[in-house]
């Protein structure tokens, strides 16, 4: 049995870390409804697809109509928690807020996920994942010297601070309900979780060890032995020689001695790139291959999957082709939900009321 068998959860339809945050919670076993438009939803289909709507049967309701907000309500009093992805007071204005919510079921677990967070003068407005790093430190730190900073996908506002947060703050007050049959409400800020995922950098530059510049510090690129480099065929390798034996594999491959490239205090990224150069990625990657040298390729998306240790380890699978869940539980991997297929609000209500939870 997945770990989250028996949590019912209702996710109120919308784009980025709460779309995650629910095939995430579903992936591992919770039953999640997703109430979607009743319009259809447009774009937001569109967007999570086969991928990351994976797993939670959508429920179409109309959250301006009276009798359905009636509805979701009483598959409130049924859910363990909720997750919804609006803006501040939207769900208070369409009476379906916290408090309304937790008077139906004072044990609700109600997570809120936005890029600003619940307060602060900029709680009211619009912004996206780029916008959100970008006030906490952690954009200005990434990209080339001299350069304008380089987004990283939206991997670190949206589903860093936002979506994993959200769910580690869902679990941890599911956990507590069971102890105090009371409820929580998760407020979870993008820029809250972007800012807690800058931790360590925050700890390096208090020691005098991390600089303002961006792409002249230890893990941003900065060093010679922990960057990507480009090979002869065009492609790239991911080098990662941080610790002194490791730097030192890293040496003996590329036939030099610590008196020539000694690790710290000189600037050896020219002559890396001219080393690389001179083979391809994959030979590259079969000249390193059983040493610590911490030398791997760098793939693509339509690589990862054809990669025999992401096949060995089951990484990838489905149609379309897409990750499965992580963690692992006792060695095993939890299977990817699978498609859900639609349910009415009625049909939803009726569901959960024949089998009320404990």
């Amino acid at each position: 049995m997945p770990p989250l068998s028996g949590l019912r959860i209702l996710e109120f339809d919308g784009l980025g870390p709460v779309t995650f945050a629910g095939m995430v919670l579903a992936d591992l076993g919770a039953e999640v409804l997703r109430l979607t438009r009743s319009d259809g939803g447009g774009a937001l289909e569109e967007v999570g697809g086969a991928v990351l709507h994976r797993g939670r049967a959508p429920v179409p309701v109309n959250l301006k109509d009276a009798g359905d907000r009636e509805r979701v309500l009483e598959l409130v009093a049924s859910a363990d928690a909720l997750v919804e992805g609006f803006r501040p007071g939207v769900m208070e204005r369409l009476g379906l807020g916290p408090d309304v919510c937790r008077a139906r079921n004072p044990r609700l677990v109600y997570g809120r996920v936005t890029g600003w967070g619940q307060s602060g003068p900029l709680a009211d407005q619009v912004g996206h994942d780029i916008n959100y790093i970008g006030l906490t430190g952690a954009l200005h730190a990434m990209g080339e010297p001299d350069r304008p900073p380089r987004p990283p996908l939206n991997l670190v506002g949206d589903y860093g601070g936002g979506a994993m947060l959200l769910v580690v703050g869902v679990l941890a007050a599911l956990l507590e309900a069971r102890t105090t049959a009371r409820g929580r409400v998760v407020d979870a800020a993008m820029t809250d979780g972007s800012a807690y995922l800058m931790s360590l950098f925050h700890a390096l530059s208090a020691r005098g060890l991390w600089g303002a510049g961006r792409g002249r510090n230890l893990l941003d690129g900065g060093a010679h032995f922990y960057r990507c480099y480009r090979c002869r065929d065009g492609r790239f390798v991911a080098v990662g020689a941080i610790e002194p034996r490791f730097y030192s594999a890293l040496l003996a491959g590329l036939g030099l001695t610590s008196e020539e490239a000694p690790q710290f205090g000189a600037d050896l990224h020219a002559r890396f790139e001219a080393l690389f150069l001179e083979r391809s990625r994959d030979d590259w990657v079969a000249h390193f291959s059983g040493t610590e040298a911490c030398v791997t390729p760098l793939l693509d998306m339509e690589e990862a999957p054809e990669h025999p240790h992401n096949q060995a380890r089951g990484i990838y699978g489905g149609s379309p082709v897409q990750p499965g869940p992580a963690p692992r539980f006792d060695g095993e991997r939890v299977a990817a939900a699978g498609p859900a297929g639609g349910l009415s609000l009625d049909e939803a209500v009726k569901a959960w009321s024949a089998n009320p939870p404990p």
